[in-house]
């Protein structure tokens, strides 16, 4: 779909979940204003919600639309939106939100061929969407925390290429 019908139905999506959030940012290939987009991605840190019965919260909203993949509560669901796009919604706390919303951000070359490749060559390895090292869990608060923790200058989303794409 075209970046800005993209954009257009992110934000939608992004503002009907923002009251059940205390963090939401769109993030993927509309983050990296791409021509042609083939999916929504949205990074969440969601409030406190309940599913089943006494559904709440964010799973009020999230389960009207088919499911895809993964059934709440998890890390990540895929869901089908009404326009029949795609939403990719992760799920991040507070200390791993800058970590999931750089690696969301992508591209997905850029992702594991830089920063993987950053973290793993700086000592660190990921695990339940954080990094380690030595056996301390880092917190990623900011997208920047991460660019910093490995060492390498923060790159705009619009510019993370990486060669081979």
């Amino acid at each position: 779909m075209e970046y800005h019908y993209a954009l257009e139905l992110a934000e939608k999506y992004k503002a009907m979940l923002a009251p059940h959030c205390e963090r939401i940012e769109i993030a993927g290939s509309i983050r990296r204003m791409k021509v042609e987009c083939r999916d929504i991605e949205l990074v969440a840190i969601p409030k406190p919600y309940e599913i089943g019965l006494f559904a709440s919260g964010i799973a009020t909203v999230v389960n009207q639309w088919q499911k895809v993949k993964g059934e709440l509560p998890c890390y990540y669901t895929q869901r089908l939106l009404p326009e029949g796009i795609k939403l990719d919604l992760f799920f991040a706390e507070p200390g791993n939100f800058g970590f999931q919303y750089a690696i969301r951000t992508g591209s997905a070359e850029y992702s594991h061929n830089v920063l993987g490749f950053g973290w793993t060559y700086a000592g660190y390895f990921a695990e339940h969407g954080y990094l380690y090292k030595l056996g301390v869990k880092h917190e990623i608060r900011e997208e920047s925390d991460l660019f910093d923790l490995i060492g390498i200058p923060y790159v705009e989303p619009t510019m993370r290429l990486y060669r081979g794409e």
